[in-house]
């Protein structure tokens, strides 16, 4: 897909219906599959209020994962969102372990670039109204409506203020900057705010007309743009879309985190892991185990009660 957008047309800044549709989001890969399972297992027996799940994969995972596919979730072909001159290959500087995606108009890519960009093509794909973006290695532990995502017409922009005045946010810091360069952003004008989290919601509208200004300003295709950058985050692009060339409109902030995630460190045993779910703060429904720290996802399943 190589569409273009009309940012006048979809400026994101009305108000949202008064009972809004709403579709989850993940972006996963085969060596995620069995943590990605455990969200779907989750996500069907806690959460309300979102009419469909997309689940966005490369071409080669899409066999393994049609395995979760149903009424209301559905399996997302790369290739259907993002344009075909950008292509997945086995990386030999990684003895073919990881995979690159490569093209004439960006920087190699990583999978965890790819992904961030999947998340925003969806919305040319999807017709509900909000999104609302939820990791792969995610568990639902507790009852959620997806209508904490909205209120009076608008959406909840997840935002913490001014943490990137302080010392420790340098990648972030780069993010954020990068961010206001796709966006056209005068780069006098710094942002401090840091958009990053999981389960976080976006307008559909709004991420079109995102799109849209970005191809305006620059005059080129959208996924070129921000590929062109290694060094990116899609929350950083829309959250400061949203809060320096709309002004906030059509969302108000909320900073409050719904999933506990353990971001670092060494795998959890089964006390580190009760005291980590016992840790949750009253407004987190779910938990988040970074696949990459290795905690086995039996034992997730068996503590949090699915497998006894």
């Amino acid at each position: 897909m190589n569409k273009r957008f009309v940012p006048d047309a979809l400026a994101g800044q009305g108000l949202l219906p008064k009972t809004p549709t709403a579709a989850v989001v993940t972006a996963s890969y085969a060596p995620d599959f069995e943590r990605c399972r455990l969200l779907c297992e989750t996500l069907d027996r806690h959460v309300s209020g979102a009419a469909h799940h997309y689940i966005l994969v490369e071409h080669r995972d899409l066999e393994l994962f049609r395995r979760l596919e149903n009424n209301h979730r559905s399996i997302i072909d790369e290739r259907d969102l993002l344009p075909r001159w950008l292509r997945a290959f086995d990386d030999p500087l990684s003895l073919f372990r990881r995979r690159v995606w490569l093209s004439l108009k960006t920087q190699p890519l990583r999978g965890w670039h790819v992904q961030q960009l999947r998340r925003i093509a969806i919305a040319a794909h999807a017709g509900e109204d909000v999104l609302i973006f939820c990791d792969s290695d995610v568990a639902f532990l507790k009852s959620f409506d997806c209508a904490a995502f909205w209120r009076d017409g608008k959406a909840r922009l997840f935002r913490r203020d001014g943490v990137l005045a302080d010392e420790g946010h340098d990648e972030h810091r780069i993010w954020s900057r990068n961010a206001g360069s796709a966006l056209g952003i005068d780069p006098s004008r710094v942002s401090t705010h840091d958009y990053i989290s999981t389960l976080i919601a976006w307008r559909r509208d709004t991420v079109l007309a995102m799109c849209g200004q970005i191809e305006k300003v620059h005059g080129r295709d959208w996924v070129e743009v921000i590929g062109s950058a290694r060094q990116f985050s899609e929350c950083m692009i829309y959250g400061r879309y949203v809060d320096d060339l709309l002004d906030g409109a059509g969302h108000f902030h909320g900073s409050e985190e719904f999933c506990r995630v353990h971001w670092t460190g060494e795998a959890l045993s089964d006390d580190q892991f009760r005291r980590f779910v016992a840790g949750m703060a009253p407004e987190q429904v779910a938990i988040g185990m970074q696949s990459f720290i290795g905690t086995d996802i039996g034992r997730i399943r068996r503590l949090i009660g699915l497998d006894r």
